[in-house]
């Protein structure tokens, strides 16, 4: 069963929340998983893309978006709307505002969410989603310190 992972952030803005996209899926590469990044049209597509060239100027996360296909297919792949990406991927990271019809492909879930309303609201009724079909849902409070 897919296991969902909610990570709230304390920041506001958009900004935030893509760069610790961006954090995270090179964490999951490193633990060698592949991981889809699901957004919700090809304006930000692009900037999920762009940013994942520069988040880290000491790294390179290998992407594409499924718009522009290449061979072979990295670990990371970004997409919107309807595409659904190939089958064999470990992670979604939904950064849409809906859930996708496909994401119980997955083994993995994660979403994150900022102090934003529209993203609040938006991920609230995710959360409510997930929890009344049953999956497993777990939140990450980003705005604690950690040890």
């Amino acid at each position: 069963m897919t296991n969902v992972d909610f990570y709230i952030l304390s920041d506001t803005t958009a900004d935030a929340r893509t760069a610790f996209a961006c954090r995270l899926v090179d964490t999951i590469l490193h633990k060698q998983y592949r991981v889809h990044i699901h957004v919700d049209d090809a304006d930000t597509a692009s900037l999920i893309d762009e940013q994942l060239w520069q988040f880290r100027p000491d790294s390179y996360v290998p992407h594409m978006r499924l718009d522009a296909p290449i061979e072979p297919q990295p670990p990371v792949t970004i997409g919107h709307g309807d595409e659904a990406p190939e089958p064999g991927i470990d992670v979604l990271l939904n950064l849409a505002l809906d859930i996708p019809d496909w994401f119980s492909r997955f083994d993995r879930v994660a979403e994150i969410i900022c102090q934003r309303q529209d993203i609040l609201n938006a991920k609230r009724e995710c959360w409510q989603t997930y929890k009344k079909r049953g999956y497993p849902v777990k939140s990450h409070d980003m705005r604690k310190p950690h040890p």
